[in-house]
């Protein structure tokens, strides 16, 4: 080979890594993107996240460094707040069938039941002074709540119509379970972000299950189910998709298309079995959808926000739209093809 040749062939394979690096790691590139729209809040810099669609088309949310409560009506584009007492640190809220909103006190060390008709709020604390930070909160059977208590290393469940709460310590030291879902036959599963674990627990005999994942730097943040039972993750640490099958124990994984940087985190699942989630280590953030039953990357979408972080997403199936808050201090709305 001739020297004008070998360079052009250098070039060539220089150009090919190029690209490919910009394909994997390249927050600007998008794949069959969805649309999306933000609306600001009107409450500054105060982390408004953890969406919930009401039966009324409502979005909820939570202001966790401003202390409250909040409701969006995307018809109107309006929004209206519920301030909580100073320090709550709301993390997380969900709304039960008679519009009662159930939110976590994650810094205040209690579950609290907000009645929007008069704004009155009924506080259940935590029974132990060791589980002080309720973090995820998800409904199970009729008048139950499972939740997550990171740092105080508790699985709990909360009854709604007594207000009893129960507490189930983890095997794991610094565990951190993080986000949790319920499956089809009420039993949760949930994430251990302290560990390369996932978890469940028997809901009749209150006794946990910890399932190891292959890789020991894996920090499993939030997941989600689909219809055939599995359970899907992602991997916040080194940026992969990930599914465990409960009835064979297999564990299979795919790399995220940001990379070992991509810092996968908000979540969720549609109705034909699409997994979509967020890369937040990427600047600006982006959507990711992936195909289960196939097992493909179908969507890559940027939020134009910049995002910030995208901690948790609510999947609306009436509307087919995710929902989510940023740290850019928006609400989102990603509308599915």
């Amino acid at each position: 080979m001739n020297p004008y040749s070998m360079i052009t062939s250098l070039f060539i394979s220089l150009l090919t890594i190029l690209s490919s690096s910009m394909l994997t790691h390249g927050a600007e590139t998008e794949l069959n993107p969805v649309i999306i729209k933000e609306w600001n809040v009107p409450w500054a810099q105060t982390r408004p996240r953890d969406p919930y669609v009401d039966q009324q088309n409502r979005t909820w949310f939570v202001g966790q460094t401003g202390d409250y409560i909040a409701v969006f009506d995307p018809k109107d584009g309006l929004f209206e707040q519920f301030p909580l007492e100073s320090g709550t640190g709301p993390h997380n809220l969900i709304v039960d069938n008679q519009g009662f909103v159930w939110y976590a006190g994650n810094r205040a060390a209690y579950i609290g039941k907000l009645n929007p008709k008069n704004g009155h709020i009924t506080k259940y604390a935590m029974p132990n002074s060791s589980a002080g930070d309720p973090h995820t909160l998800v409904f199970g059977k009729p008048n139950e709540i499972w939740f997550t208590v990171q740092q105080g290393n508790y699985i709990g469940t909360l009854h709604m119509d007594t207000g009893s709460i129960l507490l189930t310590p983890l095997f794991t030291h610094n565990a951190r379970p993080y986000g949790i879902v319920v499956d089809a036959t009420h039993q949760p599963w949930f994430t251990e972000f302290g560990t390369n674990k996932l978890g469940t627990i028997d809901s009749t005999t209150q006794s946990i299950k910890e399932m190891t994942l292959p890789r020991t730097n894996a920090r499993p943040r939030r997941l989600a189910l689909t219809s055939n039972g599995a359970v899907w993750y992602v991997d916040y640490a080194e940026g992969y998709l990930g599914q465990f099958i409960p009835t064979t124990k297999k564990v299979e994984e795919w790399p995220s298309p940001g990379g070992d940087d991509a810092r996968p985190y908000g979540m969720t699942v549609d109705d034909q079995d699409r997994v979509w989630y967020v890369e937040t280590g990427l600047y600006p953030n982006r959507l990711v959808g992936f195909d289960t039953k196939n097992q493909q990357l179908i969507s890559v979408t940027n939020i134009e926000s910049g995002g910030g972080t995208v901690r948790h997403m609510f999947y609306h199936q009436p509307t087919q739209t995710i929902w989510f808050g940023t740290d850019a201090n928006t609400i989102g709305r990603a509308t599915l093809p």
